[in-house]
């Protein structure tokens, strides 16, 4: 009995052991954003905003970049709220990041010139037009394409070769769970953040080795402005399939974006649907540390099952609104007749 004691204590000694080191040594250390310049796209609201406000708390200089220059105005009183020093600079340029690339240069050495050099860039950028493929204009796929990947390219491809000059340097592309996989009505708007997505994951091999690092964030639904207009064209199927996850705060979403690229994570997620829906649709992508790593190598194959079944859910949603909107077109008809 007295033998097996000493078994026991020694096996929780060696465990409190491995714990202490993965949180000391192992674990990734967050980067220092006080006194950088960081430049927020999308700054003026949702996400962008509380991501902005996040940072001035942690003592960075913040530009926002948005097109709406009343609410970028409101936005930096915000900002002039939290900030935590009287000599941080803090200002906003309205711009269109997804229209001509040599104005998006200009404007952004600019902000350089006055603030200094860009340590962070927080791609927040988006928009979202909802709608079964064919019912959505072209015109408003090449609105979603300009200001989704487009913003994005424009000012990563500014920053990208000054942060590798400099061997440092953040990167982040606000994506969404619509990356993971097609959903029906978001057809368009997945494909530009699919876009996104895969230029995350190519930039982000591209500049490990020059001290650069890149953050993909997954958010999914958040209570933003953008939401509230998504909601307007978003049919009736995709109201159904998205709804059962409720909605994210968009503060929070900030904070574990934030947090995550200060640590130089990847993947940047909130949630256990979103993990979810992020290991089963993102196979290849670079998540960190052997023991994640290794969880998903235990879970995916079981959890191939729950995918499936996820899909047949959504097939069967979409085919009892489809029986459904038929037997109302019948419905109508038979009352015109009847007249």
């Amino acid at each position: 009995m007295e033998f097996s004691w000493d078994v026991i204590a020694c096996l929780g000694l060696a465990v409190l052991v491995h714990v202490l080191v993965y949180i000391f040594v192992m674990q990734k250390r967050a980067k220092c954003i006080d006194g950088r310049h960081v430049v927020v796209t999308g700054g003026s609201s949702g996400i962008g905003v509380c991501l902005a406000i996040e940072c001035v708390t942690k003592g960075a200089h913040v530009t926002i970049i948005a097109r709406d220059e009343k609410r970028l105005k409101a936005a930096v009183d915000r900002l002039e709220l939290v900030r935590q020093r009287p000599d941080q600079k803090l200002q906003y340029r309205s711009l269109d990041i997804g229209g001509d690339y040599e104005e998006v240069a200009r404007v952004l050495a600019e902000t350089e010139a006055t603030v200094g050099p860009i340590y962070a860039l927080l791609n927040c950028a988006g928009m979202a037009i909802c709608g079964v493929f064919e019912d959505v204009s072209v015109r408003d796929v090449h609105k979603l394409m300009n200001v989704n990947f487009f913003g994005s390219y424009n000012c990563t491809r500014h920053v990208l070769s000054r942060m590798k000059s400099a061997r440092e340097g953040i990167i982040v592309f606000t994506s969404s769970q619509a990356a993971m996989f097609g959903i029906y009505g978001y057809g368009p708007y997945a494909a530009s953040k699919y876009a996104l997505r895969a230029m995350a994951e190519t930039i982000a091999m591209e500049s490990r080795e020059h001290g650069v690092s890149v953050t993909l964030a997954l958010p999914c639904d958040t209570n933003t402005p953008g939401f509230e207009e998504e909601e307007k064209s978003k049919p009736r199927e995709t109201k159904i399939i998205s709804g059962g996850g409720g909605l994210l705060k968009p503060e929070d979403m900030a904070k574990a974006i934030l947090k995550d690229a200060l640590k130089g994570n990847f993947v940047s997620i909130v949630g256990a649907e979103s993990w979810l829906i992020t290991m089963l649709g993102g196979g290849l992508l670079p998540w960190d540390g052997f023991f994640t790593n290794l969880l998903h190598a235990l879970a995916i194959g079981p959890l191939r099952l729950f995918a499936y079944g996820l899909h047949k859910y959504f097939n069967s949603i979409i085919r009892k609104c489809a029986k459904e909107e038929r037997a109302s077109k019948n419905g109508s008809g038979d009352k015109v007749e009847a007249k």
